[in-house]
Order: C-alpha cells, then sequence, then structure tokens
C-alpha cells in the first residue's frame, strides 16, 4: 500500500449575495486556484455552475477535522506517557503485593513450625533438630526478598525496592531505582542506580550513574559484557564476570 499526505489550504464562506461572490472570485482567481473552498449554507446553481467553469475545487456544507497545535499535541503525547507509566506502577504494586502475600505466608509457616517445636520439646534430639532445620530455611526465604522487573523502566520513575533485584529490561535516563539488597542488571542502564547490597552486577553501561554503597562508580571501569561490582575495606573493587555477549532468555 502507497500513502501520501497533502497540506490542503482552505477557503471557507458562505453565499450572502451571488454577483458579488462571483464579483469576489473573478478579482482573486490567481489567489483562489489552488485552494479548497468550502461553501456553508445555501449555493444555487448558477454559483456550482461557475466555480466548475473556473476549475475551482470546492466542497458544499462539509465538516473538515482542524489541526490540532503543537502544543495541544505535546499534551496529548504527556497524557498518553502518564497513561503508561499509570500502567507500570500498577503492575509493579501487583506483583510487590504478591510478594508481601508471599511473605505473609512463609512467615505464617514459620510461626507454625515454631509453635509445633514448643509442643515437641519432650521429643528426641533429632525430631527437634529436623524442626529448627525447617525453621531455617524458611527463614532464609523471608530474609531473601527477590523481586524481578521486566518492563523497561521509563523516564520519570522511581522506585525503591526491598531486598535484591533482578533487571531484565533497560533503564531509560531520568529513571531512579534504590535497593536495599543486591542488585543485577542484564541490559543497558541510563538512569541512576543505588545500591546497599553485598554486590551488583551491571552491563556496560556508559550513560548510567551507579551509587554503590554510598560511592560512585567509574563507569570507565565497566569494560565487559558483565561486570560485578563489590566493596572490599571501603574500596570498589570490579570483576569482569562474562566478556561475551549474553542472552537472559
Amino acid at each position: 500500500m502507497k500513502n501520501r499526505q497533502y497540506s490542503l489550504k482552505v477557503f471557507e464562506t458562505t453565499v450572502k449575495n451571488e454577483t458579488k461572490f462571483i464579483a469576489f472570485f473573478e478579482t482573486n482567481y490567481l489567489l483562489f486556484k489552488d485552494h479548497l473552498i468550502l461553501i456553508q449554507g445555501e449555493m444555487n446553481e448558477t454559483i456550482r455552475q461557475y466555480l466548475e467553469k473556473k476549475h475551482l475545487t470546492f466542497l458544499h456544507n462539509t465538516s473538515l477535522p482542524v489541526g490540532r497545535s503543537r502544543k495541544a499535541l505535546e499534551e496529548e503525547i504527556q497524557l498518553h506517557s502518564n497513561e503508561i507509566n499509570a500502567k507500570d506502577n500498577e503492575i509493579l504494586q501487583e506483583k510487590n503485593r504478591a510478594l508481601l502475600y508471599k511473605n505473609f505466608a512463609l512467615q505464617k509457616e514459620i510461626e507454625a513450625l515454631a509453635a509445633e517445636k514448643g509442643a515437641h520439646e519432650q521429643k528426641s534430639k533429632s525430631e527437634v533438630d529436623k524442626v529448627q532445620d525447617e525453621i531455617t530455611k524458611l527463614s532464609e526465604k523471608l530474609k531473601n526478598n527477590f523481586t524481578v522487573l521486566d518492563s523497561i523502566i521509563r523516564s520519570g520513575r522511581e522506585l525503591n525496592i526491598e531486598g535484591d533485584l533482578l533487571l531484565l529490561n533497560r533503564v531509560n535516563s531520568g529513571a531512579t531505582i534504590h535497593t536495599t539488597g543486591n542488585l543485577i542488571a542484564t541490559q543497558i542502564v541510563e538512569g541512576e542506580l543505588r545500591c546497599n547490597g553485598n554486590f551488583m552486577m551491571i552491563t556496560v553501561s556508559p550513560k548510567a550513574h551507579i551509587i554503590f554503597h554510598g560511592l560512585s562508580v567509574d563507569n570507565s571501569l565497566l569494560k565487559d559484557k558483565l561486570n560485578r561490582i563489590e566493596l572490599k575495606n571501603n574500596e570498589i573493587i570490579i570483576t569482569p564476570v562474562i566478556k561475551k555477549e549474553i542472552n537472559w532468555v
């Protein structure tokens, strides 16, 4: 399919006096010969024949769409962007609610196991140790909260994540993410990352603003496809992990 877009010059008028109407277009024919003439109201056969004879393009009693101003178009684009951000926030909130529900269920299971332990204090040491092992495993699950984000983090968004975070999509310029746990970013980052976990893993991202435990990370040190960032003795250590292109699917 081939398409073309035209910008038309439209002259809208009415016929109040047939003689004056014809005289006007006779005088200004060269000015309006390339216009689309839009006639509203009554138009007799004499006027129609005159316009056709002069090969003037015209429409009668027709409503044409009105173009939007640049400001109106920018406002519409901003509204659409806000709707997308609102939808992304709703999805993130839903995932967080699911994570909270899971944590609540784990906490209830821990409490149930602890109660079981108290009720069976008179049992053999092996049975008590078994219950304690189960409590320890569940406690570790609860402590290591893990969030996965697979959508683009757009400009203007600010996320605060409790626990570990895995980013499966890009972080646009102007977006900010703060996590209390470890952070792994598999795609390019152009926004700001703030991490207070034990480590970060990030791809080469020249435009990223990376803060690790309050210290700024020099982007020029990120040489490989995946780099591990750690803090040892108040010094940032960057270790190459993967040098080739990786597929996270």
